[in-house]
C-alpha cells in the first residue's frame, strides 16, 4: 500500500470513526464520550493534512528546492500536535461543566458498544500507519498512527470508567474522564510537536545510528586516511550526511571517486533515501595520521 493511499485511507477511517463516537455520545449524552468523539475531529483534520504533506514531500526535487520537499511532512505531524492541545482544551472545557452539574447518562451500554466498534477499527488502522510509517520513513503516517493508538488506549480507559459509573452511580466520574483524556492528549500533542520540530530544526541522526554510519565509512575507506566532520540529519524518508575525507597526496582523482562511490553505496544499501556528501582533503589536513578517525 503506497504512502498516499494510506494517507487516503486515514480520511475514510477518521469519518467512519467520528460518525460511530458522535453516535455514542448522541445515544448517552456523556461528556467523557464527547470528548472522544473532539479527538476524532483532529484525526480527520490532520488526515487531510497529512494528505497534502505527503503529496508535496513525493515531489521530486527542483530548482526552488534542490534538497527535496520531505519537510512538508514535518508541518503536518506539529499541525497535527496543535490540533490536538486545541480539541484537549474544548474538553476541559465540557467537563467543566459537567463537574457544575454531572447527569446521568442515557443507554450507557448501548452507547458504549457503538464507541467500541469505532476503537477496534482505530486500534486496526493505528497499527497500519505505524508500521507502514516506520517502514516508509514517514514521520506524518507515524505521528497519525500514534494519535490514533492514544485514541485507543483514551477509549478503554473511557469505557471503564463509564462501566465504573454505572456500577456505582457515581455520575460525576464522567467529566471526571473526560479531564483525564484531556490530560493524556495534551501529553501526546505536545511529544508530537516536540518529535517533528526536532525534524525541522535539522537534529542529528540517534547515536546509534551515527556509530553504524561511521563503521560502514571505516570498513568502505580502503585506501584513505581518515574521516571526519561527520554530520547528519533527517527530513522525512530523507537522511542527509556529509563529512571530510583525507587521502594520501598521490591519490589520482580516479582512484579517490572510487573510494568515494564505494562508501556512498554502502551507504545507500543501509539507509534507503541516504544522500551522501563527501569533501575530500590532501592529507596536510589529517587530524591523526594512519587511522580512521571521526568526530
Amino acid at each position: 500500500m503506497t504512502t498516499i493511499k494510506l494517507a487516503i485511507g486515514s480520511i475514510f477511517v477518521g469519518f467512519a470513526v467520528l460518525g460511530l463516537k458522535s453516535l455514542a455520545y448522541w445515544m448517552t449524552g456523556s461528556v467523557a464520550l464527547l470528548s472522544d468523539a473532539l479527538e476524532s475531529t483532529v484525526n480527520v483534520a490532520t488526515a487531510f493534512a497529512a494528505l497534502i504533506a505527503i503529496h508535496i514531500a513525493t515531489k521530486p526535487a527542483d530548482a526552488n528546492h534542490p534538497y527535496g520537499h520531505h519537510k512538508a511532512e514535518f508541518f503536518s505531524a506539529v499541525l497535527e500536535g496543535v490540533l490536538i492541545v486545541v480539541a484537549a482544551l474544548l474538553i476541559l472545557r465540557e467537563s467543566y461543566h459537567g463537574f457544575i452539574q454531572p447527569i446521568a447518562l442515557d443507554a450507557p451500554i448501548e452507547g458504549l458498544l457503538v464507541n467500541l466498534g469505532a476503537t477496534v477499527i482505530n486500534g486496526f488502522w493505528a497499527w497500519i500507519l505505524i508500521s507502514h510509517g516506520r517502514k516508509r520513513k514517514s514521520p506524518a503516517l507515524v505521528a497519525d498512527g500514534k494519535h490514533l493508538f492514544t485514541d485507543v488506549l483514551t477509549s478503554i480507559g473511557v469505557a471503564a470508567g463509564i462501566l465504573l459509573a454505572i456500577t456505582t452511580g457515581w455520575w460525576i466520574l464522567d467529566p471526571a474522564l473526560a479531564a483525564l483524556v484531556a490530560v493524556n492528549i495534551l501529553w501526546s500533542g505536545s511529544k508530537i510537536i516536540k518529535e517533528s520540530l526536532s525534524g525541522l530544526m535539522d537534529e542529528a541522526l540517534p547515536e546509534e545510528t551515527l556509530n553504524n554510519i561511521r563503521e560502514i565509512i571505516a570498513s568502505q575507506a580502503d585506501g584513505a586516511m581518515e574521516a571526519h566532520d561527520l554530520r547528519t540529519r533527517h527530513a522525512g524518508p530523507a537522511i542527509f550526511i556529509d563529512f571530510h575525507l583525507v587521502l594520501p597526496g598521490e591519490t589520482t582523482v580516479f582512484q579517490a571517486h572510487e573510494i568515494c562511490d564505494r562508501i556512498e553505496l554502502a551507504l545507500k544499501k543501509a539507509y534507503r533515501g541516504a544522500r551522501t556528501t563527501i569533501h575530500i582533503e590532501p592529507e596536510h589536513k589529517s587530524e591523526q595520521t594512519g587511522v580512521i578517525v571521526f568526530d
